[in-house]
């Protein structure tokens, strides 16, 4: 059987990145936060650009 958790990371990115988390009011909230409690990564794109990896799909 297939397990439930299939990772992508375009979506991750699409889903809480930080263009979509700076678009809502709850999502400048989120990064007000965690500014304030002074974490380095804010959201998930800031460890892609980190990498230096733009997120790929594999193909198959």
């Amino acid at each position: 059987m297939k397990r439930t958790y299939q990772p992508k990371k375009l979506k991750t990115l699409r889903k809480f990145g930080f263009m979509e988390r700076s678009s809502s009011h709850g999502g400048r909230n989120v990064l007000k936060r965690r500014r304030l409690k002074g974490r380095v990564n804010l959201t998930i794109s800031d460890i892609f650009r980190k990498i230096g990896k733009k997120p790929r799909n594999k193909v198959r």
